[in-house]
């Protein structure tokens, strides 16, 4: 994880997206705010999957997943909801389990733990 900005350190952004490829990264995921170009920025260097998270930095948000969700034909990049850096993990995570048996195992358990919290949520209604 580090900090980069798509307007302020361009040479910044490209610089850990080489790195990023030493190391073999998978996925990326790029959180921005405002003009939210970072998402962008990234797809356009990488091949790997990029997944943008907006944030609330003005206009609750809105404006930065609409720039996150507008990218032009042939770089995708996913997103997530406002704020939701969580689910960007987790999906990061899914993408990556698609050729990993033992990290979709683990997912598997993890959603089995959701399921019983909503369970036990549930039940303690009727107490």
């Amino acid at each position: 994880m580090t900090v980069a900005s798509a307007h302020r350190t361009p040479g910044r952004v490209i610089e850990v997206i080489e790195e990023a490829h030493k190391n073999n990264v998978k996925v990326f995921i790029a959180v921005a705010g405002l003009a939210a170009h970072l998402p962008g920025v990234v797809a356009a260097h990488t091949m790997k999957p990029v997944i943008g998270v907006p944030v609330n930095a003005q206009l609750d948000g809105n404006d930065s997943l609409l720039s996150i969700v507008q990218m032009p034909p042939g770089i995708p990049v996913a997103f997530v909801g406002i704020g939701r850096g969580d689910n960007a993990g987790i999906l990061a995570i899914q993408i990556m389990a698609a050729n990993n048996k033992e990290m979709e195992a683990k997912l598997a358990f993890y959603r089995k733990e959701l399921a019983a919290k909503v369970e036990k949520d549930a039940l303690s209604l009727l107490e």
